[in-house]
C-alpha cells in the first residue's frame, strides 16, 4: 500500500465532551451514514477501529464522514496521546487502509444494542410518516451539521404523541453539555418549526 500513499492530512480538534477528541481528515473517509463502535467486539467491520481499540488508552471510536472521533479512557489526558494517535490515523488513512467495509452498509450501527433495548432500533426512511419525515429534514438541515462539527451525530429513533426521541452519538454521546444542547438547542428548534406537534425531545442514551 505505501506505493500508492494518498495525499492525506488529518488535524486534532477538541469537542465540547472532555472525553472526546476529533481527528479530521481533508478527504472523505466513509461513504453513507456515520457508525459508532463501543467496543471491540462491535467494530468487527471496520479495520481502521480495530486498530484504534488496540491502543489502551480509547474507549470508543466514531466514524463520519470525514473525521473520527475518539473517547479516551480517565488514565491518559490528551495531551499526551493526541500526536500519536493523529499521526497513526493519517497514516493508515494515507496507505489507503479499509476505513469501514461495505458490508456494515447493511447493518444497523446500532445492532449489539437493539436486543437488548428495542427501541434503539433505527426507523428506516420508507418507514416514517409524514411528520417524522418532517421531524428527520428539520434535523438533518438544522442540527446534524453542527452535531457533526462538534464531533458527533444525532438519529431520530421515534415520535409519539409530541415526544421526540433520537440517539447521541460520538462527542455528543456522554457530554457534560448535551443535556443543554438537546433543551435549548435541538428541542427549541423542533418547537418553533413545528409547534404544535413537538413538546420534548429526550436522548434515549442521554
Amino acid at each position: 500500500m505505501s506505493e500508492n500513499k494518498v495525499a492525506t492530512t488529518v488535524y486534532a480538534e477538541s469537542t465540547p465532551n472532555p472525553k472526546v477528541m476529533k481527528f479530521v481528515a481533508n478527504r472523505a473517509i466513509i461513504q453513507g451514514d456515520s457508525v459508532e463502535f463501543m467496543n471491540l467486539d462491535e467494530a468487527k467491520n471496520s479495520p481502521l477501529a480495530i486498530k484504534l481499540f488496540h491502543f489502551p488508552f480509547v474507549k470508543e471510536v466514531f466514524i463520519a464522514r470525514n473525521f473520527v472521533s475518539l473517547t479516551k479512557y480517565e488514565m491518559m489526558e490528551w495531551e499526551d496521546i493526541v500526536m500519536e494517535l493523529r499521526e497513526f490515523i493519517r497514516e493508515y488513512l494515507a496507505d489507503g487502509g479499509v476505513v469501514v467495509e461495505e458490508v456494515l452498509e447493511t447493518v444497523s450501527p446500532t445492532e449489539t444494542s437493539t436486543e437488548a433495548s428495542p427501541e434503539l432500533e433505527e426507523v428506516k426512511p420508507e418507514e416514517l410518516g409524514e411528520i417524522e419525515t418532517r421531524i428527520v429534514d428539520i434535523l438533518e438541515e438544522y442540527v446534524t451539521p453542527a452535531v457533526e462539527s462538534d464531533g458527533g451525530n444525532i438519529r431520530f429513533i421515534s415520535y409519539e404523541e409530541g415526544k421526540v426521541s433520537v440517539l447521541l452519538q460520538g462527542a455528543c454521546s456522554g457530554c457534560p453539555s448535551s443535556t443543554v444542547t438537546l433543551k435549548q438547542g435541538i428541542e427549541s428548534i423542533l418547537k418553533k418549526m413545528l409547534p404544535t406537534l413537538v413538546s420534548e425531545v429526550v436522548a434515549i442514551n442521554g
